[in-house]
């Protein structure tokens, strides 16, 4: 296997075990909720449009997400301060506690699957998931300036 195809094969595994354990589980949201909330939730308010971007969405599907959670109290808009014109999405305290919530439930779901594994294998995968981790955070810290 190639590496490309490697990191390719990662990132499908990983579609597909949230959307197995989101079935399991019996969590009817969509996915796009606890992307945008996990997006607010790693780099802070964003504007819509910016939030629709990070997320690979349009911003009027994104705009119609946001009421959603806005109605649900997971999210909140507030001026931006750096144009009034503008509004900055946060994700509220509930938003935190609901993307935890489901973070554990993904992990309680899913753990099951992996009982069988032994030391070695549970090595690669705490080793794996912190690369996967230090390349995501690289990626956000670019994307927003931080590493400049």
């Amino acid at each position: 296997m190639q590496k490309s195809e490697a990191i390719t094969a990662i990132v499908l595994a990983a579609h597909a075990l949230a959307r197995i354990a989101a079935q399991d589980a019996g969590n009817d949201a969509p996915s796009a909720q606890w992307r945008a909330l996990s997006i607010l939730n790693q780099r802070g308010g964003m504007r819509l449009g910016a939030l629709a971007s990070a997320a690979r969405t349009t911003q009027p599907g994104m705009t119609r997400l946001i009421g959603v959670l806005e109605h649900a109290g997971l999210v909140e808009r507030t001026a931006d301060p750096a144009d009034s014109r503008a509004t900055v999405v946060n994700a509220t305290t509930a938003g935190i506690r609901a993307l935890d919530e489901w973070r554990t439930e993904l992990g309680s779901t899913l753990a099951p699957r992996f009982d069988h594994l032994s030391d070695d294998d549970w090595r690669a995968i705490e080793r794996t998931a912190a690369i996967l981790g230090e390349r995501a955070q690289d990626t956000a810290d670019h994307q927003t300036g931080e590493d400049e």
